[in-house]
């Protein structure tokens, strides 16, 4: 079988890329080795684990709700319905990525796919039977996986990565967590709502560390007084299952050490990308500490291969990146305008409780590159839909260059901030101006007016602040 496109993994940027290839009218297939479309972010990943922090959201309404007026006497959290309803959710959207696969009339291939030379996947199946196929164009969107401690194998109950955790049969009475950038913060917030001690410790001087660094201090307060208990500066090691658990030794930042056991460790130290024997040697592929070097089209150094998503070298490992750079890459294919990424565009979103939204450069970030910087700030305890929902806690950053009214970078953390960020994301790419979002009109109440405020704050006219 000969096509225009052949996609490997059918993750958010594979089975969009297919998708996208399909509406150009490319001959394209999609082959993935899992059981289900739809690759980690909907399996175990995104998905599942913002069904989780929903259901922590409504929880912890109904532990705590007689500032609304309400009395809910023996509140209970049922675990199994829980994970019945998040397992539910990932069923109908992996139903409703095959049948995109349909309408768009893309072949799903089922197997393991691996390049087989200039133009040629080989197709293993479950069964072992081998199926070769020829195109024109490859898509690598292979993903990525949990990275594990040397010598840690996970398992059902104990040593969890993003996988295991999903399908916990109950709630550890005490989770330790490794590592908090978005994973590892994300599952305490969540897990700590449901009722368990949680203790995280992070190797890096400051948790979610890729964000601007006021906002990793808010989070840090606000995991503290919430009864998380936050590490930084704190390297873990020997790590073994005990009776009780896991227990392992943590050499703090103030230079002690200490013996910790917890019924359950989630290892949330990043992701490695998949791109073992998927065929890259022969090629002139070229990798980065095993990442896929591409230009700002999607293409390797190979002709007639592309790479997206988890497995490309110096772009964030983010489901909507792989779903962009899926876009890219098939424009390219089809001779269609195509737009490369920009890097500095692009949003991060981390579902703790209170959320985080941030794009472009921090300001710490802002500063080292020459920038004269000026921010605006404005603090969500000054909002009254904030006060109205009960989730006054965080604020919105503002950085912009203090000559032109650029924007350089929104960072917020808050009520829906990963909702609210669409706003910056928004105003960079179309390029607007400090002055611009001053006297862009937001409604009454709105949590969103604190853009508007924060915007306003530049110049010291916040009116609520």
């Amino acid at each position: 079988m000969t096509y225009d496109v052949i996609v490997i993994g059918s993750g958010p940027g594979g089975y969009s890329a297919a998708v996208r290839a399909g509406q150009y009218g490319l001959k394209t297939a999609i082959i993935e080795k899992d059981p289900k479309l739809g690759g980690t972010c909907l399996h175990v990943g995104c998905i599942p684990t913002k069904a989780f922090l929903h259901a922590a959201d409504v929880w912890e309404r109904f532990l705590h709700p007689e500032e609304d007026g309400i009395h809910c006497d023996n509140p209970r959290l049922d675990f199994p319905l829980v994970l019945q309803r998040k397992n539910g959710i990932v069923a109908k959207h992996a139903k409703g990525v095959e049948f995109l696969m349909k309408k768009n009339r893309v072949d799903w291939i089922k197997g393991y796919g691996r390049l087989a030379g200039p133009g040629k996947v080989e197709v293993t199946t479950q069964d072992g039977a081998k199926q070769m196929l020829e195109t024109r164009s490859i898509v690598l969107a292979t993903g990525s996986e949990a990275r594990m401690l040397p010598g840690l194998k996970p398992d059902a109950r104990r040593i969890l990565t993003n996988i295991e955790i999903l399908d916990l049969p109950e709630i550890p009475k005490h989770l330790a967590v490794l590592g908090a950038g978005a994973v590892g913060v994300e599952f305490a917030s969540c897990f700590s709502r449901f009722g368990s001690k949680v203790s995280i410790f992070e190797i890096l001087p400051r948790i979610v560390p890729i964000e601007d660094e006021e906002v990793s201090k808010e989070l840090a307060r606000l995991f503290k007084k919430g009864g998380i208990r936050v590490e930084t500066g704190a390297r873990a090691s020997d790590v073994k299952v005990c009776d009780k658990g896991v227990c392992f030794q943590v050499a703090l930042e103030n230079g002690n050490t200490e013996n910790v056991e917890a019924d359950a460790l989630l290892v949330a130290i990043g992701r490695k990308p998949n791109t073992d024997n998927i065929g890259l040697e022969g090629t002139r592929v070229e990798l980065d500490r095993g990442f896929v070097k591409v230009d700002p089209y999607q293409r390797t150094a190979e002709p007639g291969i592309y790479a997206i998503g988890d497995i490309v070298a110096g772009t964030p490992q983010l489901a909507h990146v792989a779903t962009a750079e899926g876009m890219v890459a098939i424009a390219h294919i089809a001779g269609k305008p195509a737009i490369p990424v920009n890097k500095n565009r692009i949003p991060s979103a981390t579902y703790t409780e209170p959320g985080i939204g941030s794009v472009g450069l921090t300001e710490a970030q802002a500063r080292a590159q020459g920038h004269k910087v000026k921010v605006g700030k404005f603090p969500f305890m000054a909002n009254s839909k904030a006060s109205i929902l009960g989730r006054h806690d965080g604020f919105v950053k503002i950085v912009a260059d203090e000559k032109y009214g650029e924007i350089l970078g929104v960072h917020i953390i808050g009520p829906e901030a990963f909702e609210l960020i669409g706003e910056g994301v928004l105003a960079m790419e179309s390029e607007s101006t400090v002055d611009t979002l001053i006297h862009t009109i937001h409604a009454h109440p709105t949590i969103y007016e604190a853009m508007g405020e924060a915007f306003n704050a530049m110049y010291g006219q916040a009116i609520n602040a």
